[in-house]
């Protein structure tokens, strides 16, 4: 019966039933609902307070984005007016003719260069294709470096990529480029050299170069086909140490240094040094792949936008080295070589040798515009592991050790040669 009353008394509290009893029992029964009507409307109030809240700081959040991004217009009439002036009084003054398309770049790379950082480029649509071509690793050429002599005037041919065209012809390192397919290419920059080398694949260039020795100068032809440059060399010393050499993190260096870790594993590594010294960074993704062929469970790094929002890439851990490992860094080694070397600095799997890094802890996005031109912004920061913003700051070494340039000229690389000690007193110990 107790349970039947208490049924009716809810049942009036809701407008139902009448209780069948009357006096005390009665006012209990009503003390008792009014209790619990009251703590149950005290906690629809504050669920309701709680998502008026959230409803309220979503609405703000959302303000706070529309205020970043509404940028006041740099295109209005009077603006259009005046770099109409500009264009008429640059057509009438100037020495010679300059072209439409010169003065619209001119405007469009003028915009980016106001933001003040040296990351925010606008590309033509030509400029993007040189760029997606650097980024990937791979272009279409006779695959040899080149670079300017300034005493001669002429580009010089430093090093001669293995089993490419330029390897297969007479082309020898040293040469210089004395002209390309007739046209002089005297005082000429490294670009412009490089531009009338490039072409499509299959086609031949003729180049004439100038060569220690030989009194005439002598015409080579080369046929262009697709280079891959080599971004990853490896070495193996007597004691079983591998030496794995990074030069950049284009889309080809994930395969390439797979391929060396693993001629490393199969010629019995005991310890491993990656020399990033001098590496410029490269692709995002590029670095993390080659991060998870080396670090434990976790982040490998993380980034942040202007508005908050975190972005983790993260290792599994199946694939953390098992030899001791040495990283060789230096001033020059920036960006993605910054994270590589953070993240095992933050895990404590390897010694950090060099002098402190460059310090570029910033993300760069590469926006397409519909006409094939793009953006490459600053998009974010990243972070270490551990939480470390490198920007403008860099990695402290483990030991530091200074370049000795002297003892270079000599044969005697310093820094390599401390990371090889580093190595050995960890076999040893």
């Amino acid at each position: 019966m107790q349970n039947q009353g208490n049924f009716n008394g809810y049942n009036n509290a809701m407008g139902g039933y009448p209780p069948r009893n009357g006096g005390s029992e009665k006012k209990t029964r009503y003390y008792l609902l009014g209790l619990v009507t009251g703590l149950v409307l005290s906690m629809i109030v504050m669920l309701m307070t709680v998502s008026v809240i959230r409803f309220y700081r979503n609405i703000q959040i959302v303000r706070g984005r529309e205020q970043a991004d509404a940028v006041e217009s740099v295109t209005d009439d009077t603006v259009v007016e005046k770099l109409g002036v500009l264009e008429e009084t640059v057509d009438k003054y100037f020495w010679k003719d300059v072209e439409g398309d010169t003065l619209q770049n001119g405007i469009y790379k003028g915009m980016l260069a106001a933001l003040d950082d040296p990351y925010s480029v606008y590309y033509t649509k030509e400029e993007l294709i040189d760029l997606q071509q650097q980024t990937e690793g791979i272009y279409y050429g006779i695959g040899a470096y080149i670079s300017k002599d300034l005493d001669t005037g002429y580009v010089q041919i430093s090093k001669i990529i293995k089993n490419t065209p330029a390897e297969e012809s007479n082309l020898e390192q040293g040469d210089y480029i004395y002209a390309i397919e007739g046209e002089s290419m005297y005082g000429k920059e490294s670009d412009y050299v490089v531009s009338k080398i490039k072409g499509e694949e299959g086609t031949f260039v003729t180049i004439t170069v100038l060569r220690e020795g030989e009194a005439d100068p002598i015409d080579i032809d080369v046929e262009r086909r697709k280079i891959e440059s080599p971004t990853v060399e490896y070495e193996m010393y007597d004691n079983g140490v591998a030496y794995i050499q990074i030069t950049e993190f284009d889309l080809v260096t994930t395969g390439q240094f797979e391929e060396a870790y693993g001629q490393a594993r199969a010629d019995g590594m005991k310890g491993l040094i990656i020399d990033l010294r001098s590496n410029p960074g490269g692709n995002l993704s590029t670095v993390c792949d080659i991060a998870r062929m080396l670090l434990p469970k976790g982040l490998i790094v993380y980034t942040e936008d202007k508005y908050g929002e975190r972005e983790e890439y993260k290792c599994d851990g199946k694939n953390e080295i098992d030899v001791p490992l040495v990283i060789l860094a230096d001033g020059y080694s920036a960006s993605a070589s910054e994270i590589l070397t953070g993240a095992v600095k933050d895990y404590g799997i390897g010694t950090i040798v060099g002098t402190t890094t460059y310090g570029k802890g910033i993300v760069q996005k590469v926006i397409n515009l519909s006409d094939g031109s793009a953006l490459k912004l600053t998009v974010s920061t990243y972070y270490t592991p551990n939480g470390n913003n490198i920007h403008g700051i860099g990695i402290e070494p483990d030991i530091e050790v200074p370049f000795d340039a002297e003892q270079y000229k000599n044969g005697v690389d310093n820094q390599l040669e401390k990371a090889k000690e580093v190595l050995a007193q960890k076999l040893e110990g």
